[in-house]
């Protein structure tokens, strides 16, 4: 009643509606002439409304019971919804009446006191009262205060509100103490106690506790949110929410109404099952409040937005806070989220967390957020939660037993949470104005992270063998910092902490550095796989920005700021491999394995490199970035474009350029640095797509191996960088060998960050240089070239950032005496190069070598014990002394320091048992860095005095260092390189250089002969050694087969053995010999041994596809635009031998024509054969094999054991002599009549057989086996033509159908002609010869009785013509009537194998008579009535003549005279048939054309049967060319005076043969004369087989199709497809046009390509192939502009057709070649 009233006042409330939608640019400009709506058109609405919707929230009220666990009964919710649905769509169709109606809705939801009167539950009714009631249980249910009694209160006791709850909360902290300390993580009160405890903390800063417990509903519209917020947001009403928006004051009451159930929202969310759909519902509504700046601003002023946001987000995590264990276990106070609670899991958290992003993304918002410090505060103390959490503690003993995958939902929740919130406040803080707020956030930062380095007990020393990849705070305090250098031109120092703190910061960044390195070293291997899963996200491209980059750009500003050997000491403690840099040969490593550490000092020298080079915060431009992250993605593989976009990330550069991914500045970036190399395809049959590839300047110039390593996911990546960096060397030529990294120059350092280069220039650094190069110089273990590789990287950095130029006067003697107190005088790395070291005193263990040395008798040797005071040791004591201040480490005696600390350090890290017995020993060394480079070059070079310094020859050297030779190369061109610029950095460098190159340097005595020899041999030596091994292991496997085989075949049979060698002796000529790719054995193929060819049979209906036209059909893309199968080739066959089966008698309707045009059986061979019984043992090993293979060995499938091409059945080989082939050059003179006598008695031996055949023996069982296998390939329904099923003269039509099929398709795949000539398609990959055999043998079994023999018919004239009209049958096909293609192939295949050649050729004389014949009655038909008048007097006048047999004039005369007598041509002229054929020359065209596709099919069949080429030629000279070729043309024809006619050889005079055949018409045609022509007309010319035409434009396709409704189940398919052969709509995986249990592609691809599809998903632009019971995804021939796919069109990108693609598609498809080239096929189960 309700509905049709208000329903009579839209038509009047339309009229008025006024636009005013979301966007405030587009509002109608003439709001103001809008005349006002008459109030009496709404008094109604008005009126009825208010009742309405009471009705609809009581409905809410009643259906909703408080579930007893928390669970609402999701089915109950369920119905009451579906009750109401016709309500709420009421209302949504109200909604779309327009403005007014929607502003009559507004003010009824908005109405405080429709409210109050209705629904308060004041008054008498008592079921309003009791609907109230239940409104108040819903209420408190939902743990929210109905806030009457506060009320009363006001606002004024907020204050106390907090502090009762506070209260409440201690009480129930304390209550829960005694178990939170025993706390373990299982245990849910412990962890809920933690969670208090924390909450207590929290509950006291929040500003508003009311925030979470206080709901008041005031109008229609608050409580209607409730109660959509209970039913969890259920669709319908959260569109009619949505649609009401366009109304202003609806929008501003409804983003109100929002913000206060804000909370509310969080709880029903946190507990809902369906948690996903929810929030999906939950961000359709925000993102459409939030993303209002101007609505988001005042929200904030007014409901305290962001304080809601922050306020739920906290209680949100509080629910999952576990302790955390990371540093001090036991008395740590930090409480971390428990990443394995569903909340984190199931990323429940993300709705709030975007909408509190969308927010920031407003400049006043944030503006508002970065200036409240007490959100500051809580927001920290939120992300404070995220810190440390997920820690992994390395497994030493077992492996562990569950794999926790938690850590999926940590890396998660830190970007989604921490990180992302961080770059929106990030992009506010661009411009010098907006430094407070840098100020504000890094010190509100810096306290959090005071207050969790208390929490977790933390003093100097990382707790080891613990990780977390979870760092926010660090990352906050590091982003800030960058900005504030890079945009705002703050003074580092003025942010930055104190020295205690900066030590404190860089130790968890640094651990994970280290940590990395110990996870690559495989260190972590007993914590599984997730370890390294954690170590690859933390570099991975979506989380690098976030991640790695602060830590990295962290340690740098610790680095530049703390002294640089107190950090150098530090980074190799974290990498335990302080105990390896000694200049002992033996040393014990406390802290690691010997296997693990080579790759750990690998690790951290890689990282001094990378924290040394990588400038991304340190002073580089946002175009420089982008430029080095694209260059470096590049030189790791050709990426495509799509890729690079994923690949870079560019949230660090957003924010500073504005660069949006695909915009102008990444645009022009890549083209800058890359080619674009366009889609192609491997002859794999791979698809490519369109790549990117470094251009070879950026190869030459910027590819930075630096760069690479941080941005590989994967270690293969570096290597594959560098594997193409190789190539480009050597195809430019410029670098032959195996080069090295390159060095590349740096962008300059920022100012504030000039200290990082003291760390190149301190002592610790340089002694480790110098303690690396010697023991890499003496062959010590553990030293890799890559440790080298690093070393001379950091020397040459070192060169290139030297501090001012040091004074070149420095008397080196002075120099040499300072050395006492001290390695190095100084920290500068230009003159600590030349320093030289004399002596050094190391700790060894008492098996050293070392030891047993005298020490040297020299004056100062105690002097030089007391300064080198236990050399290594004494460099590295100053890390140990963490615990005493920063200032005394520095100025601390270091031999006090070495006693002191030495003990400490091995009582922590060794393991239980006694500590080594060290001894001192003084090794006498006499080398400075600059000697041992030009030792190493002579080492690498492997000859002495390899080094000479280049600038002897050419000063200009010095002047002009940059060479380009020197840029590429390997080790010695890098040490070069070092050389030269130490020389031109300083004079006393290049002296002592020349100096040390004239004393002939002797060789440094090798210790161990095998590894120096190691050393030496040179990468190509060992790969060539390696050659030569595999050669020879090779050659030696192949004589023991060998020799195996020849025993084996002795073993067998002796007599055999010599009975096979006289024969092959004397038939060496003409024996067949097959290899076996299975035994390995050679020999011809036996009656008892057959040997087959492998092949796959497969049905096809390719053929059948041909069409007439030569314009290929589209596929439709209107309504208009249809496709009707009736003009095929397979259609116009069907049509015809129907026909023929209406009038004449079925045995002969089945020898007149060819079957296989669908569903026909093609055969084709890889060309390799096996014995058919090491075949069968072969499948019988198939089939016990458990691995799933992808086809099915029960249905006969395998692959060719040798080249692994698919196939699925043997094709016995038939044995005997190639006879054929030495008969093909035997011309006979025998005459005509005699062979066609010959040809006669042959066939009448039909019955009788070649002994061996009727014998059952292996080779006939074989044949019968694999003709099974031909007929099952196809379907029953394209073998069964016959009336009478299962007739004999089925299986015949189908034998000689099949060797048509094969003959055809090789001619489609030769291009429909034989111009080309040449061999058969791919020689020996042709079995037609075989196929031939096999059929031959069963077409045998079938005689013909010889009253009906065709041959008969063909050769002499028939004597009694009356008999066939006696009988009461139909009678039999006329001969004019019967397809020549196919007499030839029953011919042929009847005859007694060998065919000679001679009656090869007879056969095709003859039938080239018939076929001439039916040309000429063919044209006879199309010519008008004069035309046929004229021919026939003209072919009269010249009868005749000599020559009258071979003329077509007179010929055509006799056809017409003869046919004229019966009722042929008195039929009304067709229109249509009529061809004006005057000139004899169109008349010759138009015979020869007629005649050619039998020519060219006997061609290939002669080529099969007899071998030799077939002739090339060009195409207006095939008829001549391949009637000589066959043998009809007599030689001395000459080319200019050709007709075809002189090809004919008629066996009994023409004039006779011809009356008779046309008698047999004419009779026909005075019973049926409409179907006389219809039968007699064939049209020969068809084109070859094409797949439909696409459109350019896949937008086109998909528009059309995917909501165009299936035309069997009149739905809108889920997943729409379309065939390419046909154009059918079908439903992919639809079940509704399921037929007997299979769906409608499958069963469209047995109907339309016998069991072959090829169809394309509309929602996927995917092409799919179905091929029998497999299918495989093929690929996309649509690509976008980049030359991409765009699968299941997940980045909407425009497609457009990749011609070559679709003609590659094409052509696998003409030669069914899918199941070779396409590797990934799964089985169906007819499911699609």
């Amino acid at each position: 009643m309700l509905v049709n009233v208000l329903s009579k006042n839209r038509l009047g409330a339309e009229k008025y509606s006024v636009v005013l939608e979301f966007c405030k640019r587009h509002r109608i400009k003439s709001n103001s002439n809008v005349p006002c709506v008459p109030k009496d058109l709404l008094m109604m609405s008005e009126l009825v409304l208010p009742q309405f919707i009471f009705s609809l929230i009581q409905h809410l009220r009643e259906g909703y019971n408080e579930p007893a666990l928390d669970l609402p009964s999701e089915k109950d919710l369920h119905k009451i919804l579906q009750v109401l649905e016709p309500h709420v769509s009421f209302l949504e169709d109200l909604t779309k009446m327009g403005g007014a109606m929607r502003s009559v809705l507004t003010q009824v939801l908005t109405s405080q006191q429709f409210y109050k009167d209705l629904s308060s539950g004041v008054g008498e009714n008592a079921c309003a009262k009791k609907s109230h009631e239940k409104y108040l249980i819903a209420l408190k249910g939902s743990g929210l205060a109905f806030p009457e009694d506060k009320l009363a209160c006001g606002m004024q006791e907020q204050g106390a509100g907090t502090s009762t709850l506070a209260a409440q909360g201690l009480a129930g902290a304390t209550a829960t103490s005694g178990q939170g300390d025993s706390s373990d993580e299982e245990d849910q009160d412990g962890s809920q106690g933690v969670g208090k405890r924390k909450r207590v903390k929290l509950s006291s800063t929040t500003k508003d506790q009311s925030i979470m417990d206080v709901l008041k509903h005031k109008c229609f519209l608050e409580e209607l949110l409730f109660w959509t917020i209970k039913y969890e947001f259920p669709q319908k009403m959260v569109t009619f929410l949505l649609n009401m928006l366009p109304d202003q004051d609806y929008k501003i009451a409804f983003t109100k109404t929002f913000v206060q159930h804000y909370a509310f929202i969080m709880k029903t969310l946190k507990k809902s099952h369906e948690s996903d759909t929810m929030s999906n519902r939950i961000v359709h509504i925000s993102v459409q409040l939030f993303s209002n700046e101007e609505l988001a601003r005042q929200v904030t002023e007014e409901c305290q937005l962001l304080d809601i946001m922050v306020t739920v987000l906290l209680y949100m995590m509080e629910s999952c806070l576990i302790k955390s264990e990371l540093q001090d276990e036991e008395n740590s106070l930090h409480v971390v989220v428990n990443c394995g609670e569903a909340l984190l899991k199931n990323n429940t958290y993300w709705p709030l967390v975007s909408d509190f992003i969308n927010i920031l993304s407003h400049q006043s918002v944030a503006k508002k957020f970065l200036e409240d410090h007490g959100l500051l505060v809580t927001w920290m103390n939120f992300v404070s939660f995220f810190q440390g959490m997920n820690l992994n503690k390395r497994e030493l003993n077992e492996h562990v037993e569950f794999e926790s995958q938690t850590y999926y939902a940590a890396f998660a929740a830190e970007l989604e949470a921490c990180a992302q919130p961080m770059w929106g406040l990030l992009s506010h803080c661009k411009v010098r104005e907006t430094q407070e707020y840098t100020r504000n956030v890094v010190r509100y930062c810096l306290e959090a992270l005071q207050d969790w380095f208390d929490a977790i007990n933390f003093v100097d020393e990382p707790a080891p063998n613990q990780v977390t990849f979870h760092l926010p705070l660090h990352r906050y305090f590091a982003m800030f910092l960058s900005k504030a250098v890079k945009c705002q031109e703050l003074d580092l120092d003025t942010i930055l902490p104190d020295q205690e703190m900066l030590m404190k910061l860089m130790i968890h960044p640094l651990q994970i550095q280290a940590s990395l390195s110990e996870i690559h070293s495989n260190m972590w291997v007993r914590n599984g796989l997730q370890i390294k899963g954690q170590a690859m996200t933390y570099v991975q491209s979506h989380f690098c920005n976030s991640m790695i980059d602060p830590d990295i750009y962290l340690l740098q500003v610790c680095a530049s700021r703390l002294d640089p050997d107190y950090f150098i000491s530090s980074v190799f403690e974290r990498f335990k491999v302080v105990d390896l840099l000694t200049m002992a040969s033996q040393h014990q490593n406390t802290v690691l394995d010997s296997e693990h550490e080579r790759s750990m000092l690998e690790g951290a020298l890689t990282f001094l490199v990378l924290l040394l080079s990588l400038r991304l915060h340190l002073g580089m431009t946002d175009d420089e970035i982008l430029r080095a992250e694209m260059v470096a993605q590049l030189c790791m593989n050709d990426r495509t474009h799509s890729s690079l976009l994923d690949l870079i990330s560019l949230e660090n550069i957003n924010l500073y350029a504005g660069i949006i991914p695909g915009s102008l500045s990444f645009e022009s970036v890549l083209s800058a640095v890359a080619d674009f190399k366009a889609p192609v395809f491997e002859p794999g049959g791979s698809m490519q797509q369109g790549m990117y590839t470094p251009k070879a300047e950026v190869w030459d110039k910027e590819f930075d191996p630096v760069m690479v390593i941080l941005r590989t996911v994967y270690r293969r990546d570096v290597q594959s960088a560098m594997d193409r960096y190789t190539a480009f060397l050597k195809q430019s030529g410029k670098f032959p060998g195996n080069p090295w990294p390159p060095y590349k120059k740096r962008t300059p350092l920022h100012p504030s960050y000039k200290g990082l280069i003291k760390l190149l220039h301190c002592k610790t650094l340089h002694i480790v240089l110098f303690t690396l190069l010697y023991k890499i110089l003496m062959d010590h273990q553990n030293l890799s070239e890559h440790v080298l590789c690093m070393v001379l990287y950091l020397i040459e950095l070192g060169l290139e950032n030297s501090p001012e130029q040091e004074s070149d006067e420095e008397e080196s003697a002075g120099g040499q005496e300072r050395c006492h107190d001290s390695w190095f005088p100084g920290s500068n790395l230009v003159s600590n190069m030349r320093h030289f070291i004399n002596y050094v005193r190391v700790r060894v263990p008492e098996t050293a070598p070392e030891v047993k040395r005298e020490p040297p008798a020299s004056t100062s040797s105690d002097g030089l014990a007391s300064s080198q005071n236990s050399g290594t040791a004494q460099v590295f004591s100053l890390v140990a002394e963490r615990r005493k201040k920063f200032q005394e480490i520095i100025n601390r005696n270091t031999s006090e320091a070495n006693q002191v600390v030495r003990p400490k350090t091995s009582m922590k890290w060794s393991a239980p048992g006694a500590t080594p017995q060290l001894t001192t020993a003084i090794l006498e060394v006499k080398e400075s860095i600059l000697s041992l480079l030009i030792k190493l070059h002579h080492k690498l070079s492997g000859k002495q005095n390899s080094y000479y310094p280049p600038w002897l020859d050419d000063v200009d050297v010095l002047i002009h260092p940059e060479i380009p030779r020197y840029s590429h190369g390997d080790g010695m061109t890098a040490v070069e390189r070092i050389l030269l610029k130490a020389a031109v950095q300083s004079r006393l460098n290049k002296r002592i250089i020349e100096e040390i190159c004239r004393k002939v340097t002797p060789p440094v005595p090798p210790k161990k002969i095998s590894s120096a020899e190691k050393k030496t041999l040179d990468k190509e030596e060992r790969r060539q050694k390696a050659r030569e091994r595999q050669q020879k292991l090779l050659a030696e496997f192949a004589s023991r087969q060998k020799s195996f085989m020849e025993t084996a075949m002795d073993v067998e049979s002796p007599d055999a053995d010599i009975a096979m060698e006289v024969a092959t002796s004397e038939q060496h000529i003409s024996e067949a010999i097959y290899d076996c790719v299975i035994c390995g054995q050679s020999g011809p193929s036996t009656e008892d041994r057959p040997t087959g060819l492998v092949v796959l049979l497969q049905a096809s209906s390719v053929l059948g596809q041909c069409r007439n036209s030569t314009e290929p059909k589209k596929l439709p893309t209107t309504e208009e635009e249809q496709i009707y199968p009736w003009d095929t080739c397979a259609a116009l066959h069907d049509v015809r031998l129907t026909t023929l089966q209406r009038y004449f008698k079925d045995s002969s309707c089945l020898q007149a024509v060819s079957i296989g045009w669908e569903g026909g059986v093609y055969v084709q061979t890889c060309g390799h054969t096996l014995h058919i019984d090491c075949h069968k043992s072969y499948m019988e090993s198939l089939r016990n094999d458990q691995v799933l293979q992808g086809f099915s060995v029960d249905k006969g499938e395998f692959t060719c054991p040798l080249c692994r091409q698919f196939a699925n059945s043997v094709l016995p080989c038939y044995p005997g002599n190639d006879v054929e082939r030495s008969l093909w050059q035997s011309h006979s003179n025998k005459c005509m009549q005699d062979l066609v006598q010959e040809v006669e008695d042959l066939q009448e031996q039909l019955g009788t057989f070649p002994v061996s055949i009727s014998s059952e023996t292996n080779l006939s069982k074989e044949m019968e086996s694999v003709m099974k296998d031909i007929k099952s390939t196809t379907q029953k329904k394209y073998t069964d033509y016959s009336k009478s099923p299962g007739s004999p003269d089925n299986d015949f039509l189908f034998m000689y159908s099949v060797a048509r099929t094969n003959l055809e398709l090789e001619l489609v795949h030769r291009g429909g002609n034989l111009c080309s000539g040449g061999a058969s398609t791919a020689g020996k990959r042709s079995c037609l010869n075989q196929l031939f055999h096999v059929l031959a043998m069963h077409m045998r079994l079938y005689s013909i009785d010889s009253a009906y023999n065709p041959w008969r018919k063909l050769t002499q004239p028939m004597q009694d013509k009356n008999s066939e009209l006696v009988s009461e049958e139909l009678p039999e096909v006329p001969v004019l009537y019967r397809d020549v293609s196919s007499l030839l192939l029953i011919q042929i295949l009847t005859m007694p194998q060998p065919l000679h050649k001679e009656h090869f050729t007879c056969i095709i004389k003859v039938l080239f008579t018939l076929l001439y014949t039916q040309a000429l009655a063919a044209l006879s038909v199309k010519c008008s009535a004069e035309d046929r008048m004229a021919w026939k007097e003209s072919g009269a006048l010249k009868k005749n003549t000599s020559s009258g047999e071979k003329s077509w004039e007179v010929l055509l005369g006799h056809v017409i005279s003869e046919l004229s007598k019966g009722k042929i041509y008195e039929e009304g002229e067709t229109e249509e048939l009529t061809v004006v054929l005057v000139n004899p020359d169109s008349v010759e065209c138009y015979l020869q054309q007629f005649c050619l596709p039998f020519l060219r099919i006997t061609s290939l069949l002669q080529h099969h049967l007899f071998g030799g080429d077939l002739p090339s030629c060009q195409e207006d000279e095939e008829f001549t060319v391949l009637a000589s070729c066959l043998g009809l043309l007599p030689s001395f024809q000459s080319a200019h005076q050709f007709t075809s006619a002189s090809c004919l050889d008629w066996p009994v005079p023409a004039f006779d043969m011809i009356t008779q055949w046309c008698s047999e018409l004419a009779s026909f045609a005075d019973r049926n004369p409409d179907q006389v022509k219809a039968l007699l007309i064939q049209e020969p010319k068809w084109d070859l087989p094409r797949l439909l035409q696409l459109p350019e434009n896949y937008n086109t396709i998909f528009q059309y199709y995917h909501r165009k409704t299936c035309t069997v189940c009149t739905k809108v398919p889920k997943d729409p497809a379309v065939c390419l052969v046909c154009g059918t709509f079908v439903c992919l995986k639809g079940l509704c046009c399921k037929q007997q249990s299979y769906c409608e592609c499958v069963l469209h691809s047995q109907n339309c390509g016998a069991g072959t599809g090829i169809f394309l998903l509309i929602n996927a632009s995917v092409i799919i192939i179905i091929r029998g019971h497999r299918f495989c995804l093929w690929g996309s021939v649509y690509l976008d502009a980049h030359g991409e796919e765009d699968r299941d069109l997940r980045r909407g990108k425009p497609l457009y057709i990749c011609k070559e693609r679709y003609k590659v598609l094409e052509q696998q498809w003409v030669s069914h070649t899918f199941d070779h080239i396409n590797k990934r096929w799964g089985p169906h189960y007819n499911g699609l």
